[in-house]
């Protein structure tokens, strides 16, 4: 069977998708080298997959896009961090290449050089993206705002006007530097634009699926929809939730402090009143300011399945890995989006008709108790969701198309 090199950014929400996929493969007899953040490479290793940690000074660059004061400067933000990381991941993936010649290459969307080292190693490659990637798309709006597909002609202006604005202007802006990070790492020639960079990869699986994600009339067959593939690490419930009473409500910041403490401190005050029991995980470092209400349960780490199990309703900061675990469960969703991709999982709840969007700027404790009353409702959206992601396969329908890139598909 073959031997698969996996290279991660440094996040969980990058790696653990990755290894939900990863364990399909290794069940099916293939053998596994990974590189990933740190903290995650003893409980990689305990998967049974050969893994080590990336370059640590590709850690230490830090996000700062949630300071950014407009979805361009956001782009600008994020382009800027990860030209400094691919500089360091290139190398570290031709490293991981040199040292276990292996038969396909996974890498990160998010991982630029390492991208670029594996479009030129002439290897099968294939780019795994954890959430939207940033390409165009027929008839869909620009990717950043999060705007909704267009229903008329002055939508359709709008749209293109702001896509302009942004996603337009991020490129001009971007492609000098991302075009120097593929000489530098890979001595590649220069493309156009994002799509061009993305779209050298023979294949990229994106970890999501209709009704969620939009229809895309030109991505197929090089971009195709898996559905979620994150795996979830073994944790003991604790005794606590089962002593809860009356419906749950899951409230959820971003896993890496990017300033969105306020859904957390917003949503417990909205929520105080409400017949409801509230669990809301958000970092140890990120203060609420305020005695947290009776009704409400703080913790910075739990398992979000053991709650969402028994929850009526999530308020989540539009984070791709856990607004779809609530709706992967049938449960609908209230997203504050604060930054990243963030705008535009919300845009596309709202699409689906599983959740409502709160906008940053308005989040006030009623907006957000009407929202998810107002969510409560929508149980049958977020259960058209589930379905879509169940028939869309998952990590055994990304193991079938590494297999393919691999030529093995047919002799199975």
């Amino acid at each position: 069977m073959a031997l698969i090199a996996a290279y991660t950014s440094p996040a969980i929400a990058h790696a653990f998708p990755f290894a939900g996929i990863l364990l399909e493969l290794q069940a099916r007899g293939h053998r596994i080298r990974m590189r990933t953040l740190a903290s995650e490479v003893d409980r990689m290793r305990m998967l049974g997959f050969d893994a080590d940690e990336i370059d640590p000074a590709i850690d230490r660059i830090e996000f700062d896009d949630w300071r950014a004061r407009s979805p361009l400067d956001a782009l600008l933000r994020l382009s800027e961090l990860y030209c400094a990381r691919g500089a360091l991941d290139g190398p570290d993936l031709q490293d991981l290449i040199d040292d276990s010649r292996p038969d396909i290459v996974l890498t990160d969307v998010n991982t630029w050089g390492a991208a670029a080292v594996a479009e030129r190693s002439g290897r099968p490659w294939i780019a795994i993206s954890p959430y939207t990637p940033v390409l165009r798309s027929r008839g869909l709006p620009a990717f950043g705002p999060g705007l909704r597909p267009a229903r008329g002609l002055f939508e359709r202006m709008r749209n293109a006007a702001i896509g302009r604005a942004v996603l337009e202007a991020a490129t001009a802006r971007a492609m000098p530097a991302i075009n120097a990070l593929r000489a530098e790492v890979a001595g590649l020639p220069p493309r156009a634009d994002f799509d061009e960079v993305l779209r050298r990869a023979p294949q990229m699986l994106v970890t999501t699926a209709e009704p969620l994600e939009y229809a895309h009339v030109d991505w197929e067959p090089r971009i195709r929809m898996v559905g979620p593939t994150s795996w979830e690490p073994q944790a003991p419930t604790p005794a606590w939730l089962d002593e809860l009473e009356g419906p749950i409500v899951l409230v959820t910041t971003s896993g890496d402090y990017q300033g969105d403490t306020d859904i957390a401190r917003v949503a417990l005050m909205a929520l105080a009143d409400e017949p409801v029991s509230v669990v809301a995980t958000i970092p140890g470092d990120a203060p609420l300011g305020f005695e947290p209400p009776a009704n409400a349960r703080i913790t910075r780490f739990l398992p979000h399945s053991a709650v969402l199990e028994r929850a009526v309703c999530a308020v989540t900061h539009g984070g791709m890995g856990v607004t779809q675990k609530a709706l992967g469960l049938g449960v609908p969703v209230v997203v504050v989006p604060w930054g990243r991709d963030q705008h535009e999982v919300a845009a596309r709840v709202e699409h689906a008709g599983c959740g409502v969007r709160v906008n940053r700027g308005q989040l006030t404790p009623e907006r957000v108790r009407d929202a998810v009353r107002r969510a409560r409702e929508m149980g049958a959206g977020a259960a058209a969701v589930a379905r879509g992601f169940a028939a869309a396969g998952g990590p055994a329908r990304a193991a079938d198309l590494v297999e393919e890139q691999l030529g093995l598909q047919a002799r199975r």
